[in-house]
Formats: C-alpha cells, structure tokens, sequence
C-alpha cells in the first residue's frame, strides 16, 4: 500500500514526528541522507511499524499516495531550498511539499510562490514543543498554499497536542504567515527564558539561596498563575544533582547559544516598528553571555557593588514572582503586537485568539497564562494591545509594585535584569501620556528641518522653526520607519 505521508531528514525532530505519525495510524515513507542512520531507525525505533525507509528520492516519491505530501526536516536555509530542487522534477500538478523546520517567514513565501507557479503546493508548518512535543504531540503552525489545508489537515490535526479535546494545530495564514506566527513563538520564548533567568540570578546571588531552595519556590510557582512549561522545566533543572551530589546546574558554563529566531523577530520589529524591546534584550543577553572570556577579564577591572539584602526575604520572594508575571505579561503583549503589525503589513488575516490556543500545548511556552490571551481577543478581537484588556489591566496593576521593588534591589547591587529592566520601561512608557520626544522633535528640525507638530493644532499639520536665525524655510520631506 502506498503511503500517506513522506518524510526526508531524520533528525531527532523528524525521527519522532514520523513515529508519532505512525502511532496515529499513518503510514510513512522516509528518506535520509545517511544511509547508514536511514538503516539504524528501520532496524531499531522503525522496526515492525508502518514505516518504509527508502534509500533514494525516486523510491520515496513512488511510495507515496497521490497527492504527494513530503515533509521536510532539513536544516532552515539553503538545505531546504537544495532539496525542494531535488524533488521539483518527480512531483506532479497538486502534490504537496512541507517545510517543517523553522525556515525564516520571506523565504517561506517565496518557495509558496515559486511552486505554486509550477502547479504545486507548499506548506511552511511552524512545529514546536522539541524531541517529546515531536513524539506525544506538538505545536503545529501550518500556513503557505490554503489549497494543502484539507489534505494535510488530518495528519497534522491527529499528531498535535490535544488541549480540551481541541487540537493544537490550526490554519495560520497565506504565504509565510505559518513560520512567522512560530518566529514569534521563539520570540516570545527567548523573553520567557531570559526573565526566569534573572529571578534565579536574583535569588542567587542577592538572596543567597541554593538550588535546593530555588526548586522548592519554583515548585510552588509550577502549581500558580505561573504555572507553564518552562517554569516547571526550571524546577526540574534545579534539583538535579552531578555524580558527586552537588547541583548540575552550578557546573553549566555561562554561555548561550541560539538559532536565529529571535534575531529574525527582532529585525522584523524594526522593520514594522514595534518596539518589542524585552525580546530584544533578551537576544543580546545571550551576545553578552557568548562574550565569556571578555567578561572574566571585565570582573577582575571593573568595579560594581558587592550584593547585599536586608529586607523581608519571604516577602521578597513574593515580589518576584510578581515581578515575573509582570514582565510576562509586557513579553506576550509586544509578541502579540508584532503579529497584529505584520498582519497588517503583509496582509494576513491572522486569528489572534487562535493562535493562543495553539500555543496552549505542545509548544515550549505553553501555559495557563494563554487562555487569558485567548479570551482576551474572544472579548475584543480588534484589541489593540493586550494590557487594554480588563484581565491584563488588572493584574498588571496588581503585580507592578513587585517588579518595581525587585529592580530596585537587583540594580542597587549591580545585577542584571535586562530583559525585566525593558519590561518596566516599556509599560511606564506605553501608560505616559506625555513622553519627551517633543523635545527630540525640535532637536531633529533644529539640526534637520524635520519638522514638527503641535498641542494646538489639528493632527497631521506639520511646522518648521528657523530656530538660529540663519536658516531658511524650506523643510525637509517628511519620512517615519
């Protein structure tokens, strides 16, 4: 019998994703480069199961029922296009390639057009949730050609989690909506990382506590409104122990490493002028950490203060977790902003509160914290900004004070909490009513004639001042990213 579905790059992620396939009783064509990794899944993982390891390109798209689905799991980047062009010569009109590996959005939209040109089909699926969302169930976030969705909607919608009885997995969009919607996953997951991060640092080094103290507080959050799935990660890092009995944890050297995702969210916030400063800062966080050997020379030359803390430490603690609710809130707000700016700068008609509830299981940020985020938009869908909403309003309210205090503390003793610091600017920003770039208006038509407007007249009617005398009237033209 011919197979549903074919898969090319057996990696850890395409590996699993065949075999959760597999177990939702579809049958699976798979290639791999490697011949030799190709012949250790048929004879160990693949043994006995509804899957055919086939040794060539050719021999895959034989196997395959017609419309061909192929799904890749090849590195993002010229891999992907390099086997797209392998495959181009065996396909016919209406079969269906998948790129599942986290491909940047524009090149995603380019392989739609260019395939569609050629009678083909193309589907860019944003999957996270990593090796175990691959195999129990994954994120999926499928976007491209909307004439693929009927055909692979029951593969994809039986191997996704399942939340409520509710599948993870939805239609995103035209083009490269599907990979966008998981950049800013990724984005999204870079801010969560990076402010859990810098609690733990806080209670480490300000407070003092051990990893044993640090597991049973992240224990108690793991069972609150914080409750998600790297928080609970984050309790199981902290009671794992080496071989000699001493935290693992303390033995993991400073330094980040990332993939690209979050630098792609960043500069496509510039691009669409979002100021999704947490993410950002949550990118050059890990810059800053890569940088070790510069920042061992740095400890031993530059001064800073020697932490010290006096106050409360039960309540402290409770300030943090405040704080870093706080600062959630601001990461998924800018995220959500980023998608309703690119929505409306690529023309995708994205379904905000849908999206939330992709992301409820399966995927690296999945929490509790996203139902609100779905109701929120079921309430209002044209909200413009998540803290606008009563829920948000609220707790933002309610959690301010802690972030407030617990920046106080860390920057006073020469901490870093880049990523909670840009959460705190961004909301005392986003509430002021009046911000000085007024100020920075007349600075650009001083040395510029930018030009301004003003408090008193109508919107949209702009000034020039000669502010030194020496200068003329003409203006420049006016001009905004």
């Amino acid at each position: 019998m011919k197979s549903h579905i074919g898969l090319i790059g057996i990696g850890v992620m395409g590996e699993n994703l065949v075999l959760n396939m597999e177990s939702k009783g579809f049958r699976v064509s798979v290639f791999d480069q490697s011949g030799a990794r190709l012949d250790q899944f048929g004879s160990t993982r693949a043994a006995g199961k509804r899957i055919q390891c086939c040794h060539s390109v050719q021999a895959l798209i034989d196997s395959l029922a017609l419309p061909r689905k192929i799904m890749l799991m090849v590195p993002a980047g010229q891999a992907v296009d390099d086997v797209i062009a392998l495959l181009l010569p065996l396909l016919e009109n209406g079969d269906i390639v998948i790129d599942g590996g986290n491909s940047h959005f524009p090149d995603t939209s380019r392989r739609v057009q260019m395939l569609e040109d050629r009678g083909l089909l193309y589907v860019g699926v944003g999957v996270s949730g990593g090796e175990e969302g691959a195999l129990l169930g994954p994120s999926l976030m499928p976007g491209g050609s909307a004439a693929a969705w009927d055909s692979v909607k029951p593969i994809f919608q039986a191997i996704a989690a399942k939340v409520d009885g509710v599948a993870c997995c939805e239609w995103i969009g035209e083009e490269g909506a599907g990979h966008f919607v998981k950049m800013v996953h990724n984005g999204i997951e870079y801010g969560d990382m990076q402010l859990i991060c810098e609690v733990y640092d806080v209670m480490r080094k300000l407070l003092g506590m051990t990893a044993a103290e640090m597991h049973e507080v992240f224990k108690v959050w793991s069972e609150s409104e914080l409750k998600s799935y790297l928080i609970e990660i984050t309790r199981d890092i902290l009671a794992v122990r080496d071989e000699d009995g001493l935290p693992l944890l303390d033995r993991i050297l400073d330094k980040a490493g990332q993939k690209g995702t979050g630098k792609w969210a960043v500069t496509t916030a510039l691009d669409v002028a979002v100021p999704l400063t947490l993410i950002t800062e949550s990118v050059f966080a890990r810059v800053l950490s890569a940088m070790k050997d510069e920042r061992l020379v740095a400890s031993a030359l530059l001064p800073g203060p020697v932490p010290e803390f006096s106050a409360d430490r039960r309540a402290f603690i409770d300030a943090l977790g405040k704080a870093l609710y706080a600062a959630k809130l601001i990461s998924y707000t800018q995220g959500y902003q980023l998608m309703q700016a690119a929505g409306k700068a690529f023309s995708w008609n994205l379904n905000y509160g849908g999206i939330a509830s992709i992301w409820r299981g399966g995927c690296i940020i999945r929490s509790v914290f996203l139902g609100r985020i779905q109701a929120a938009f079921a309430r209002k869908p044209d909200l413009d900004n998540l803290l606008l909403d009563p829920f948000f309003r609220e707790s933002i309210g309610s959690t301010q004070q802690g972030l407030r205090h617990v920046l106080t503390q860390a920057i006073g003793n020469g901490i870093p909490v880049p990523a909670l610091s840009s959460a705190l600017a961004y909301y005392d920003g986003y509430r002021c009513a009046n911000l000085p770039a007024n100020l920075l208006q007349a600075q650009r038509d001083f040395f510029g004639a930018h030009q301004y407007e003003r408090t008193d007249k109508a919107r949209g009617t702009y000034f020039h001042t000669n502010w030194t005398g020496r200068g003329g009237d003409t203006a420049s033209s006016l001009y905004s990213v």
